[in-house]
Order: C-alpha cells, then structure tokens, then sequence
C-alpha cells in the first residue's frame, strides 16, 4: 500500500491527507510543568478588557495597563507584541482544528437558547442546560458546538451553536414574532421542551451551505468575548485510511509533507479492507483520532 494509516481531514472543499511518516508515533513524554512567564495575568486582564475598543486604540490600552510591570517602554511594546503574536497563533491554530472537526460531522440545526429570568437565575440556566445537553449527548446521540454570549444592548445571556440532532425531543412549532434588527416579522422554529424548561429557543434547519458561515457567526464570539467553546459528542479532527497512488492529485502543503486527493478517492481500512469510494456514508465507517 502506497500511502498506508494517513490522517484525513476536510478544508470544505477537498480532502486531505497526512502520511502515517509525517506525523508523530508512540506516546508523547510527559512535559515538566511550564512555568509561568512573568506579567502574563496582567497581559490577558488587558487583552480582554482591549477587546471592547476599536482595533487602533487597544495596544495603547493595553501599553497603558502595563507600563508599571517594566522598566522602560521598549519593554513593555516587546512584551505586547509578543504576546499579542502568541494570542493570534493560537486563534489560528483552534480556528483550524475547529473547522476540520466540522467539516468531519453532519449538521441539521443551528440552535439558540435565551435566558429568561422568570424561569430561574443565570447560573442555574447556564448549568441545567449544559446538564441537558450533556444526556442528550449520551442517550440521543446529540452533538454540538457552541458559545455563550450576551446580546449588545441588553446584556441577556444567549448560548449559540450548531447541532446534530439524530432525535428530536419535545416539538418544533413555528412561531412568527418581530425581529427588531431587520425590522420585520419573522418565522422561527422553537422546541416546546425547551420552552417548557428553559425558555426562548430558535431551531433554524441547517443546510451544507450554511455550516461555514455559522461557525465563523460563533467564532466571531469567541474572539470578541473570550468565551471558551462548548462541545458535545465524538468530534473527531480526522479518519483514518490507506491512499492509492492512483487517488492523489498532487502534493500539499508545506515541504509537500501532506497529499491532495481526489473527491472521489478509495477509503480503505487498517486490514487493507476497500470500503468504498469517499462519501458521509463510507467516511462513518472509517477509523477517527484527533
């Protein structure tokens, strides 16, 4: 076999595979505790609070917020930069693992819940819903990824995420209500479980070309807010499978190190078993890993 075990990944668009010799094998050796880099706490009290300014005014903040913790300026705009360049990496880095996550799973809904004071306090929504989710995860299959999130005028408490919901709990009933920012009535989908327990839900049907467009909606939170995502259920970042010679379509990638493979290419399994040609169906199939 040509290309044996590789790790393969979707970008969206095309398929994408590793060579089992280009990456790591064995168990990793366990790292001794980093230590942590002095002034760090305060740069990430900054960075946060820098968030909220327009993009030209928050490493002035940030410069501002940190001039005591160095002896002259050329350190502190050292230090900033280079922690700023570190917080941009690391975005990218859970952008991308994000995405090739996505691009592995369906997806039929992208879901938000809206606290509701009458209901019960904002700890006890955010926990009985994650518990919520959690068995629906366990006992119906559920998946999701998700963020939390406060609207901009009212501050109220919302969770954003796109899911994949084998079975439905509860009903989905159309309700037609107001929307006060495109100014017009609108049909929307809620759950009556929900509503029952939790209050105000939106179930909007998600089609394949929607997917790309509401994860950057709950990336966007992400880098606006801090906020961690949530996620629930096996989110693998890729399958695994052999690659014939006659299946690549050309070298990927830096030093050439990956393989750009044809939409149609043969799955085939660890025993060298052929599954089929690459489709959802034969893809599920397949070994995963992270």
């Amino acid at each position: 076999m040509p290309y044996k075990n590789c790790k393969i990944y979707s970008d969206g668009s095309n398929y994408i595979a590793i060579p089992s010799e280009n990456f790591s094998h064995g168990k990793k050796p366990s790292k001794s505790p980093r230590k942590e880099q002095p002034h760090k706490a305060e740069f990430e009290t900054a960075y946060q609070a820098s968030q909220a300014l327009p993009k030209k005014e928050r490493k002035a903040f940030m410069k501002e917020q940190l001039k005591d913790c160095f002896n002259t300026e050329k350190e502190t705009n050292e230090f900033i930069e280079k922690q700023t360049e570190r917080k941009k990496t690391n975005a990218i880095k859970r952008r991308v693992r994000l995405f090739r996550k996505v691009h592995l799973q369906e997806w039929n809904f992208f879901v938000t819940f809206t606290y509701d004071g009458k209901i019960m306090n904002e700890n006890e929504f955010k926990k009985k819903l994650m518990n919520t989710l959690k068995h629906l995860v366990s006992r119906k299959q559920w998946k999701y990824i998700g963020v939390w999130e406060r609207s901009p005028e009212k501050q109220r408490l919302h969770f954003h995420g796109i899911f994949y919901i084998p079975e439905m709990i509860g009903e989905l009933k159309a309700v037609t209500d107001y929307d006060t920012v495109s100014h017009r009535k609108q049909t929307t989908y809620q759950n009556t479980h929900f509503l029952k327990h939790f209050g105000r839900n939106d179930f909007k049907f998600l089609m394949p070309y929607d997917i790309d467009r509401s994860v950057r909606y709950i990336l966007k939170y992400i880098e606006k807010s801090g906020e961690r995502l949530c996620c629930g259920g096996k989110l693998p970042t890729y399958f695994i499978s052999s690659i014939l010679d006659d299946d690549v379509l050309c070298p990927y990638g830096v030093a050439d190190k990956k393989l750009l493979l044809f939409d149609d290419f043969t799955c085939i399994d660890d025993d060298g078993v052929v599954m089929g040609k690459a489709s959802p169906e034969v893809i599920k199939q397949m070994p995963k890993c992270n």
